[in-house]
This record gives structure tokens, C-alpha cells and sequence, in this order.
């Protein structure tokens, strides 16, 4: 193991650090172009020939029986609270890990990011709350708090010969903050009638899978088992059942069994053994025994099991299905709106259409630039390396775009359909219109590197 600092030294120390972020930027950009091409399938089957086989597919009813238990809910309720807890659970364990190793555990670099999305959360609902505030669009005051990191980064990845870096980091954590204020939004105020029972049952799934954690069980199944019944003791007891995701995930592991050094070493050995090297032995792995060449390969497992810490080993296998599946689903069932000149002009003369625009466009770029401007000149935090107000401004116009979140939070404040169609339209055009404004912003703040 090189100990030297000297040049190479310092090349795979920035590696190591550096590609876990590329890789999470990449994955983030991919997802973020499919849910762009999910969103708008959905919106063309809603405004197409199909529109009736589209809304009859997303109501389809499907049924789990377990003997005298049974649940039953249509399609679209299985996608936003059974689908969507997987994709909560993902964002706590990303949460987790940035609290651990990432951006947020260094508090220098989170102030600033913590103020903005606080920022960006506080002042979108002000001003959403200006136009509905008595009215019959009260409830959805969470809607516009939302940013939505995978299209914002989509939006990043376009430019990112010209975007520096300590952006990227900051734009990721501050939707990361952002993430824990939805969650805490949708678990205190979008529940319905609070089951005591039920919900000390769910209290005590997390309590157990916690003991887990301390106990060192690091076998990914009994954390699974948990989290299905608290799922289920959370749907039973009120509150919105991605809690039970979110909540499960702060439960995962993040420690491994070994070392690095420990690691090396063992691996190490077990090759020599398998290439026969050992004690002058020279000959090719296929010579050995069938039953010793298993015994060492899995060994080799067994020692990378105990180097990779479950929240890294389930984070990187949710990603792909979350990203890639789960999102885009999410959206091409949520996205189905009906546009015509006729809505869009009875959904302009709605206060819910105005809170929703005026929360995503306008108070999410005052709240993220006026409370960084706030930390910095407090002393409280810097700018990251690289990043000028102007660009930081360009990150706050892409803070607009709500997209995932919203739709999720819209579907929780908004009994009425009409006035729930008029939200879902009121976030993709504010989304939209955030989109263009931060990429314009950025396009000409920024230069070709």
C-alpha cells in the first residue's frame, strides 16, 4: 500500500474521493433524461387518442391477500406509496452518507448550502401562501418547496464542460437538504388521522432495526423484512408510508467489518493461494482442486462482503432501479394532464397556478441567493472554489425545477382533482421556465473549459 505523498500519491487520493461523485453526477443526469422523455410520454398519452386506455391502465386494481388481510389500491397508488418508498429510501441513505463522509459532514462546507435550501424552502411558500392563503389551494403551501436533483442535474450534465465542480457539490447538497425538509413536510403536516397503535408498532420496527445495526448484523434481508412491516404499520397508521423508507434507511449500517489494510492483506493472501504462489508453488489456478479453488473464491467473498458497508452495497444496487425504473414510472403515471387552450387559460385565473409558479421561479432564486448572500456575509460560510454569484444564481434558477417532489406533495395536498390538475400544470411550467432561465444564466456566466 503506497504511503508516500508524493505526486501519484496525491492523484489516487482525489480519485478515490472524486469518482464516487462523478459516478453519482453521471447516474443522476442519465435518470433525469429519462424522466424528461417519461413525462412527456405520459402527457402525450393523456392528450392522445390512447387518453382513455392511459387513465384505465393507471386505475387498474391490483390486490395482495395474505388470509383474512388483504390490500387493495389501483395502479397509481401502488407506484406513489408502495414504488416511491424504495425511491425515499434511496435519498436516505444518499442523506446518511453525506452526513457521514460527504459534503455535509464538514460544517464549513454545509452552512452553505443548509442556508440556501432553507432559503429556497421558506420563501416559496411565503409567496405561495400570498395568493392561497384563506382560499380553497391553502393545503398545498409544501408544493413549490421542492428541488428536484435529478433534472437539475440533467440540466448540469448539459454544460458540463463549462459548469465548475464546486457547483455541481453545491447544487447536490443543497436538493439533499432540500430532500430532508419534503420529507419532514410530508411526514408532520400531509397525513391524515393519526393511528396510535399502529404507529407505536412502526416506532418500534425502527427501534428494532436500529438494534441490528448495533448488534453488527450486516446481512441486508433482515433489514428488509423490517422495513416491509413498517411500511405497512405506517400505511395503517396514517402517515404517508415513504416515511417508513426514509426512516428505515438512517437504520442501515454504514461502518464496514474491516479495514482497508485488513483488506489488502487478506486479499492478498487468498490470491497467492489461488495462483499458487505460496511456499514456491507455480502452477495455473485451473490445476487446483475444484473443492479448494471454491473454498478460497469464496473466501475472497466473504472478505469483500465484510469491506463493503450495506449502505454503500444498497445504494449502489437501488440506484439503477430507482433512477432508471422507479422515477420515470413516477412520473409517466403522475404526468397525465390534460392541455388545451381552454385549462391553460381556466388554470391562469387560478391562485393555486400563481403560488405554485411564483413559489418555484421567483422564490426559490430570492430564498437560495438571499439566504447564501446571508451566511456569507455572517462569516458563516464561503463560496465553493470556482463559483461566483452569477453562476450561484444560474443554480438558483435550476432550484426551481420541482418536478418529482411537487408532483409527489401535490398529490398529498390536493383532494380535488381540478384543482390538482391545475398544480401538476402550474409545475411543469414553472419547472420549464426554470430550466431555460438557469441553463441561460449559466450559458452566459460560464466559459468553455
Amino acid at each position: 500500500m503506497r504511503r508516500d505523498f508524493g505526486l501519484f500519491a496525491v492523484e489516487d487520493v482525489a480519485r478515490t474521493i472524486i469518482q464516487p461523485f462523478q459516478r453519482f453526477f453521471r447516474r443522476e443526469a442519465i435518470g433525469g433524461l429519462l424522466l424528461v422523455l417519461a413525462s412527456i410520454a405520459g402527457l402525450w398519452l393523456a392528450n392522445s387518442e390512447f387518453e382513455e386506455f392511459y387513465h384505465r391502465f393507471l386505475h387498474t386494481t391490483i390486490s395482495i391477500s395474505i388470509g383474512r388481510f388483504t390490500l387493495s389500491k389501483d395502479l397509481l397508488h401502488w407506484i406513489n406509496e408502495g414504488l416511491m418508498v424504495f425511491f425515499f429510501f434511496l435519498v436516505g441513505l444518499e442523506i446518511k452518507r453525506e452526513f457521514l463522509v460527504g459534503e455535509l459532514s464538514r460544517w464549513r462546507h454545509a452552512v452553505l448550502p443548509v442556508f440556501a435550501a432553507l432559503g429556497g424552502m421558506v420563501v416559496p411558500a411565503i409567496l405561495y401562501m400570498a395568493f392561497n392563503l384563506g382560499g380553497p389551494g391553502e393545503n398545498g403551501w409544501g408544493v413549490p418547496m421542492a428541488t428536484d436533483i435529478a433534472f437539475a442535474l440533467a440540466c448540469l450534465s448539459l454544460l458540463s464542460g463549462r459548469v465548475p465542480i464546486g457547483l455541481v457539490v453545491f447544487l447536490t447538497a443543497l436538493a439533499i437538504v432540500d430532500d430532508i425538509g419534503g420529507i419532514l413536510v410530508i411526514a408532520l403536516f400531509y397525513t391524515e388521522s393519526i393511528s396510535t397503535t399502529a404507529l407505536l408498532a412502526g416506532g418500534g420496527m425502527v427501534v428494532l432495526s436500529f438494534v441490528l445495526n448495533r448488534a453488527g448484523i450486516r446481512h441486508t434481508y433482515p433489514y428488509a423484512i423490517i422495513g416491509v412491516f413498517l411500511w405497512l404499520f405506517f400505511l395503517k397508521a396514517g402517515i404517508h408510508a415513504t416515511v417508513a423508507g426514509f426512516l428505515l434507511a438512517l437504520t442501515i449500517p454504514a461502518s464496514t467489518t474491516i479495514g482497508h489494510t485488513e483488506f489488502v492483506k487478506r486479499i492478498k493472501e487468498q490470491l497467492t493461494y489461488l495462483t499458487g504462489e505460496k511456499e514456491g508453488m507455480n502452477y495455473c489456478p485451473v490445476e487446483l482442486e475444484e473443492e479448494r479453488k471454491q473454498s478460497i473464491i469464496q473466501s475472497l467473498e466473504r472478505t469483500c462482503f465484510e469491506a463493503e458497508a450495506p449502505l454503500d452495497h444498497l445504494e449502489h444496487n437501488l440506484h439503477p432501479w430507482v433512477g432508471y425504473f422507479i422515477i420515470p414510472l413516477f412520473a409517466f403515471a403522475n404526468a397525465g394532464i390534460k392541455v388545451d387552450m381552454t385549462g391553460f387559460l381556466s388554470a391562469v385565473h387560478s391562485e393555486v397556478f400563481w403560488g405554485i409558479l411564483a413559489g418555484l421561479v421567483v422564490g426559490k432564486q430570492a430564498g437560495i441567493v438571499g439566504f447564501s448572500f446571508l451566511a456569507v456575509r455572517l462569516g458563516l460560510g464561503a463560496l465553493p472554489e470556482g463559483v461566483t454569484w452569477k453562476t450561484l444564481y444560474g443554480a438558483a434558477c435550476l432550484g426551481g425545477i420541482g418536478f418529482t417532489i411537487s408532483l409527489f406533495i401535490s398529490t398529498l395536498a390536493f383532494a380535488d382533482d381540478a384543482i390538482l390538475q391545475v398544480a401538476k400544470l402550474a409545475i411543469f411550467t414553472a419547472s420549464l421556465i426554470s430550466m431555460a432561465l438557469g441553463m441561460v444564466v449559466l450559458l452566459l456566466f460560464t466559459e468553455k473549459k
